[in-house]
């Protein structure tokens, strides 16, 4: 990353342009100041106290030069709904996990990155910003460098990237629009299942908003707002409710309508780490859900609908 420092510019150190102008953090200067062209002024090695002047080349190596040896590239069908210089925006398709894990070594959302950017001879390293149960569908948030990757997580954590969910339900949920609010925690007999579960036993704040789009007698299509990012946190919300997600078989029970569980990414809303700017990406209800929810004679959403759910102002955002 190069930056021509102006006269705006001119008299502060690296570190206060580093991390007031260019927004890069403390454990990212860490990193680059044991690199030999990690931090680069005018082609020559400094510290972050060297005091710029106007016209000087700031050089800072935040681009990944090669990619890690155990992150095997494996070609497999992964549509990229945004790409740039910084980020990379997948949508995911149901039964993919998102990284490697035990089982999964080559069948993931990581390797068909890995082998995506192997093809175009760019170092790759997978740093996820968020992250997608299996057998859920829809956009994926990934950082392609460490400053990207350091950008978004302090975005996702101070709560300006916004996430919206598609997910049919089966039964009616008590009110047409609402804010769920629980503590989450796993359960003693799982290191997998989660639970509700009361302030004082140990549990995560949990809160999901929720606006329901379409319904019958006996299903519904909402619209999810997590507004925290706890672990199956839409699936326990909406089982405890009574109305579990169709087709999950963890906290509700399989549906012959559709092999995995009815939940879809669909919008994400980001401050591309380049400039600040919001871009927004959205993603279709995906044809398995899509079927299902004709077949339940629920209305699905057209884009002008999917395009409306991020005008929806989050409830309680923050704790």
């Amino acid at each position: 990353m190069d930056y021509r420092v102006d006269e705006y510019a001119a008299g502060k150190t690296v570190l206060e342009l580093a991390k007031q102008t260019l927004g890069l953090s403390t454990g990212l200067l860490r990193h680059l100041k044991f690199l030999d062209n990690g931090i680069l002024v005018n082609e020559r090695r400094v510290t972050v106290r060297y005091i710029l002047q106007q016209g000087d080349l700031l050089s800072l190596a935040v681009e990944d030069t090669r990619s890690p040896d155990f992150l095997l590239p494996n070609d497999l069908p992964l549509p990229i709904a945004y790409e740039d210089a910084d980020t990379a925006v997948p949508e995911k398709p149901p039964h993919m996990p998102t990284h490697p894990s035990c089982g999964h070594r080559e069948d993931t959302v990581a390797n068909a990155l890995a082998f995506r950017y192997a093809a175009e001879q760019i170092p790759f390293v997978f740093r996820p910003i968020n992250r997608l149960d299996r057998n859920t569908s829809g956009l994926l948030l990934i950082a392609r460098n460490r400053m990207a990757a350091a950008k978004l997580s302090r975005a996702m954590k101070d709560g300006y990237i916004q996430k919206r969910y598609l997910a049919i339900l089966c039964g009616t949920l008590p009110q047409e629009e609402g804010l769920i609010e629980t503590h989450i925690r796993r359960t003693a007999q799982s290191i997998i299942v989660r639970e509700n579960c009361s302030p004082d036993e140990g549990g995560d704040l949990a809160r999901t908003q929720y606006i329901t789009l379409s319904r019958t007698d006996t299903h519904s299509l909402v619209c999810a707002i997590p507004l925290t990012g706890r672990t199956h946190q839409l699936r326990v919300h909406f089982s405890g409710l009574g109305c579990p997600i169709l087709g999950d078989d963890l906290y509700g029970t399989p549906s012959p309508l559709i092999d995995r569980h009815a939940l879809h990414s669909c919008l994400l809303a980001f401050p591309r780490p380049s400039d600040g700017a919001t871009q927004t990406v959205r993603s279709a209800l995906p044809d398995d859900m899509r079927q299902a929810a004709n077949a339940l004679g629920l209305s699905c959403p057209d884009p002008d609908t999917l395009a409306s759910l991020l005008q929806i102002s989050p409830k309680g955002a923050k704790p």
